[in-house]
């Protein structure tokens, strides 16, 4: 029996992929089985429903010493389009947030500020819980708290600690790109290693802190590196289970040094959907799947509904990150239109806190 055919009976009985059954199954390219068998895993684990949750994401700064070449985001201080926000910046935020009816999640990632020391972040973390203290906080990458950790002169498990003292709920997914250190020399070398953010991640599981998941595919990864980051994960979730939900980022090259330098092109819906359906099928330990609107586009993140994924992420108010490398999304949504996508597909619209708990 070769590779596929043994990944069709596992997929049938619902038995654990193996590395070459994956490849064996990316490389047969075949997108409606994919699909189906995806949404098969997506209903036994959520059934009919699709979540979204009203979110705000609050980026502080754009500001980096990292200056990796797949951002379009980071800029040096004194460009003419940087901005740090300071600490009445983001309560005038927070008192805006505080309108929003339903909030239910303040999510805040950043870069890598050469001066900003880790009390501002924890600073900003307070205000969130004085002004919003029944709003979950998704805040910092492993990216971030190692960061937080070389500035502070803290082991990663103290900052955590600190972090979760002042009202963090759960750490973002962020920053993973590939887990690979070949692929991470290039397109992020000042960023943590592959294992670092895998450490970081164990750690915060340990201390009871959840966290979310991701892969940033499509630039000078191989196929090979995509399956095996995606093997990480599993593993990491088999010994911890502190997964919450798993995002999949295809990389947008617009406005970037690495898009320039290999002549790079955003890849198709197709090799969205077939990651999507791939990943959902290789990560049998995660419930929850996102399709992020802002970088898939909403037909897009739509269509995803029907390829394992079971949420649409949230409203955001206003995302910089992504749109800076050339999403053409909205940098806001409503509630009510997230719920017409979504019925739209025969699913049934839940609105969520950050641990998929109903509203």
């Amino acid at each position: 029996m070769n590779s596929l055919q043994s990944a069709h009976e596992k997929i049938s009985s619902r038995q654990r992929l193996n590395r070459d059954e994956i490849l064996a199954l990316y490389d047969d390219n075949d997108l409606l089985y994919l699909a189906e068998s995806a949404r098969q895993v997506k209903e036994l684990k959520t059934g009919k429903k699709i979540f979204y949750t009203v979110n705000r994401h609050i980026n502080l700064t754009n500001v980096c010493r990292a200056n990796c070449p797949l951002c379009a985001f980071q800029c040096r201080s004194g460009d003419n389009h940087a901005f740090t926000l300071e600490l009445d910046d983001v309560e005038k935020m927070l008192l805006d947030a505080a309108q929003v009816e339903g909030l239910s999640e303040i999510h805040i990632v950043s870069s890598l500020h050469p001066t900003k020391n880790f009390s501002y972040y924890v600073d900003t973390v307070k205000l969130v819980k004085k002004f919003l203290p029944n709003v979950g906080i998704n805040a910092f990458t492993p990216v971030e708290i190692v960061n937080f950790s070389d500035m502070s002169g803290l082991s990663v498990a103290d900052v955590l600690r600190e972090l979760i003292a002042n009202g963090v709920t759960s750490l973002a997914g962020g920053g993973a790109e590939i887990l690979s250190d070949r692929v991470r020399e290039i397109i992020c070398p000042k960023k943590c290693s592959a294992a670092q953010w895998l450490e970081v991640m164990r750690t915060a599981h340990n201390l009871g802190l959840r966290t979310n998941a991701s892969i940033m595919y499509g630039h000078i990864e191989t196929i090979e590196e995509r399956v095996d980051h995606l093997i990480k994960l599993r593993d990491l979730q088999d010994e911890t289970g502190g997964f919450v939900a798993m995002m999949l980022f295809p990389f947008h090259p617009e406005n970037t040094e690495l898009g320039k330098r290999f002549n790079l092109r955003r890849v198709g819906s197709w090799e969205d959907l077939k990651m999507l359906a791939l990943s959902r099928l290789v990560l049998d330990n995660f419930d929850h799947f996102k399709a992020f609107w802002v970088m898939l586009t909403l037909p897009i993140a739509q269509l995803a509904l029907n390829f394992g994924a079971d949420d649409l992420d949230g409203t955001l108010g206003e995302e910089k990150i992504i749109h800076a490398a050339g999403a053409k999304s909205s940098t806001g949504i409503t509630r009510e239109t997230l719920e017409e996508i979504i019925s739209e597909t025969g699913y049934t619209p839940v609105e969520r806190d950050s641990f998929y708990q109903p509203i």
